[in-house]
């Protein structure tokens, strides 16, 4: 999910999903009667990190929209049609931050444009930082988790699901190895 950026003090890190320690998860209601939750498995991103100038972050994701997994294989050939996610004509959603403001050393919101569906909008994340420091095997890691909240029509997604329905939660947690 996140992008390098050029300030010249910051560390650029790549997400690990190699180590599968990053995740893109969502849930929304079904019928309005339970949660319905799923995630994406394959995606791609880096991001830019310094932590006296934590404003100046950057942060890039890709996902891969036919790797969504809602644990149901019919469901996801459902969500993988025109119906939600086109993945045939759109196979990927992006985000691409365009500020991040740290509220404290740890809390921040990060905006920036979101692309899915073919549609793009801005959108904001909550996000916080679980932490940073070396690893076991010589590197130096940063982790942060954030979530959000859309309106599936908001991106063209227009299957009717009941009025508990029209929202979709996204969870990230995402880890970076300095690169």
């Amino acid at each position: 999910m996140m992008a390098a950026s050029g300030a010249a003090s910051a560390a650029d890190y790549v997400i690990d999903t190699q180590g599968a320690h990053a995740f893109v998860n969502f849930k929304i209601q079904h019928l309005g009667y339970s949660w319905l939750y799923g995630r994406f498995n394959t995606f791609s991103g880096d991001f830019s990190y310094d932590a006296q100038k934590p404003n100046e972050s950057k942060i890039k994701v890709v996902i891969d929209t036919a790797s969504v997994d809602s644990n149901h294989a019919e469901r996801d050939k459902h969500l993988r049609s025109g119906d939600f996610l086109n993945v045939k004509k759109h196979p990927t959603a992006t985000f691409t931050s365009t500020n991040i403001e740290f509220t404290d050393a740890d809390n921040a919101k990060v905006s920036g444009e979101f692309t899915l569906n073919g549609v793009t909008k801005p959108i904001s994340f909550d996000v916080t930082k679980v932490g940073e420091g070396k690893d076991p095997w010589g590197g130096y890691r940063a982790g942060f988790s954030g979530h959000t909240r859309f309106a599936l029509a908001d991106y063209g997604i227009e299957q009717d699901l009941g009025p508990a329905s029209t929202h979709v939660e996204i969870e990230l947690s995402i880890e970076g190895v300095r690169k």
